[in-house]
């Protein structure tokens, strides 16, 4: 740090606040001291200054997949708040099988440096976790069935459920059939709650449930089941993958949606609008979800206090894959 306060012609004070983003520079004398790190192969001590500041500047992110676009896109976007933060993201994948393999990893987890960790993992890991998690570390949960007392982050999966329930029931359906994620997914089983919940106050039958595993081809093949149906007028996918299989099944029974069943999606996805017809989706805001996680981390490092709980809304976008239920 000597060596560049010399040949920038500034003090060694000026190249720390530069080094450690901290204190006021003029932009000047800012460029001046990286032109001279640059020319000096200067890289500040990470570990030197976690020691002095008693802060890693990193937050861990823990979860259980990245083969939903849901998880991608909010870790993405919990990556880029934490950036603007001058935080660095550890990505932690967990592909536990068992009890075991969770406490290996924990255990390993005792030995990252990070400031704080959001923790998105199915609820048969979340209880087991929070005893094995390093003391003293805040932790910010993406799921409403985290131990008591601790700060939640979530999307309001039940009440996007809701919202595409009753727009096909308002749409003149007798009732509304469901293509699930798999049994394993807390999201997926709160759009079924929710699902449920609105046929169930709207005194309609509730069909057979269906299950799919997200893809494409799931949703074709829990399709190509009712896709020939004259009873089946309606279908609300948990996410839009599974909805354009179920067009792919409808085509093939010469039926096609809106005109004979009414379809929505689940994650409005940029692909959505370029579906045949454009899909009508329930929308989730995975940048809100990610900054919020963000936030709330941040405010438990400085001491702050979050708000225990923060549900994020849906909206549901209307499109032309539904229509007024067809005359019988």
């Amino acid at each position: 740090m000597g060596d560049v306060a010399r040949h920038a012609g500034v003090s060694a004070q000026t190249v720390s606040r530069v080094a450690n983003g901290t204190g006021t520079v003029i932009a000047s004398t800012r460029d001046r001291v990286i032109r001279s790190m640059n020319a000096l192969g200067y890289r500040p001590n990470s570990a030197a200054r976690a020691l002095k500041l008693g802060s890693f500047r990193t937050i861990g992110v823990l979860t259980h997949t990245l083969s939903t676009l849901g998880d991608v896109r909010t870790i993405e976007a919990i990556a880029l708040s934490a950036a603007e933060e001058g935080y660095a993201t550890t990505l932690i994948p967990v592909h536990a099988t068992s009890l075991a393999d969770v406490d290996r990893l924990f255990s390993r987890l005792q030995e990252l440096a990070v400031d704080a960790l959001i923790i998105n993992l199915e609820a048969p890991s979340l209880a087991h976790a929070t005893e094995m998690l390093p003391p003293g570390v805040p932790v910010v949960y993406m799921d409403p069935d985290a131990p008591a007392g601790h700060v939640v982050v979530d999307t309001d999966q039940a009440g996007g459920a809701r919202q595409a329930t009753q727009h096909l029931l308002d749409l003149g359906h007798d009732t509304v059939w469901h293509i699930a994620g798999p049994d394993d997914s807390r999201p997926s089983d709160r759009r079924i709650d929710g699902w449920r919940a609105t046929l169930r106050e709207a005194g309609r039958p509730i069909p057979e449930l269906l299950r799919g595993d997200w893809s494409v081809e799931s949703g074709y093949e829990a399709g190509r089941r009712i896709a020939g149906r004259d009873d089946v007028t309606a279908v609300f996918c948990s996410n839009d993958q599974m909805a354009l299989g179920l067009y792919r099944a409808l085509g093939e029974a010469g039926r096609r949606a809106p005109r004979d069943v009414s379809v929505i999606g689940f994650d409005d996805t940029a692909d959505a609008r370029g579906y045949a017809p454009p899909l009508t989706s329930v929308h989730q805001d995975f940048a809100d979800v990610g900054r919020r996680c963000v936030a709330a981390a941040l405010d438990l490092v400085r001491g702050d206090t979050p708000p225990r709980l923060s549900i994020v809304g849906t909206e549901l976008v209307e499109r032309e894959s539904t229509a007024r239920a067809p005359r019988r």
